[in-house]
């Protein structure tokens, strides 16, 4: 059994191995926020894709 020393008194080498050790990765998950885009608002990327060109004999869809 290890004898308890207070964190403050460790040495800067076992602090930093402490620290290292409590610390955790997000692993698969994403910590960025998701929401979904509003139907209702006005979507400029989506409002140029449905622009539909008459040309002469064929129909260009962008």
């Amino acid at each position: 059994m290890e004898k308890f020393i207070p964190f403050e008194k460790l040495s800067k080498k076992k602090q930093k191995e402490l620290n290292k050790a409590k610390r955790n990765t997000w692993g698969m998950t994403n910590p960025v926020t998701k929401r979904s885009e509003n139907k209702k608002t006005y979507n400029r990327k989506k409002s140029n894709r449905d622009i539909v060109f008459y040309t002469k004999n064929t129909i260009s869809r962008f």
